[in-house]
């Protein structure tokens, strides 16, 4: 792990897994980032249940803070909305739950990025990804945490629109575990130890 700075931890933090709805979308590469999420919701015992936000929450305790004392307040959500419109219920949960920018997480695919690589940054542009460029302009700022996981480039002249919304391969499904256990440790090292985390070499 590349550490490049340790500030505070984030609390309250907004963790957001972009996605689109329903089952048809369930297994595809785009909603790795909702993956991500259920899973690390699961960890924690949580159940994400709907909100009017237009997503479906829940709100946890993370790790423990020197001292016995909790961690930080997170809250975990899934949009309802699809993929391209994730920046309203960012933008509802953020104002109801008194989140600033940057302590909103975003979690989401990324096609520069190698299958199960993992990495953490702050700010930054949208390299062409929808979800994100919706929540950037529904906040009104690209101050916010990108949670990266790749999922690899298309094959041959297969178009990065339609890679996406294809499933995971059976053998990269094997790895997603690994995956989801990789973004969870970034997660903690930015939202509990306040750490600014550049990458997880696999």
């Amino acid at each position: 792990m590349t550490e490049i700075s340790a500030t505070k931890p984030l609390d309250p933090a907004l963790v957001v897994g972009l996605g689109n709805p329903g089952g048809q979308y369930a297994g595809n590469r785009h909603n790795v980032g909702a993956m991500v999420l259920d899973a690390i919701a699961e960890q924690h015992g949580a159940t994400l249940r709907r909100h009017r936000a237009r997503a479906s929450i829940a709100q946890i305790r993370w790790g423990t803070l020197p001292g016995g004392r909790p961690g930080p307040q997170v809250i975990l959500a899934r949009p309802t909305t699809y993929m391209n419109e994730s920046g309203g219920p960012v933008k509802a949960l953020a104002t109801y739950y008194s989140v600033a920018s940057p302590a909103v997480v975003v979690v989401h695919d990324d096609l520069e990025l190698a299958f199960g690589e993992v990495r953490l940054k702050r700010g930054g542009g949208e390299a062409g990804h929808n979800g994100l460029r919706s929540v950037s302009s529904a906040l009104g700022s690209r101050d916010y945490c990108r949670l990266r996981v790749g999922v690899g480039r298309p094959p041959g002249r297969q178009s990065p629109g339609d890679f996406v919304l294809r499933d995971f391969t059976p053998a990269e499904r094997k790895e997603l575990p690994f995956v989801v256990a990789d973004a969870a440790e970034l997660l903690e090292a930015l939202i509990v130890r306040g750490h600014t985390v550049l990458d997880l070499p696999r």
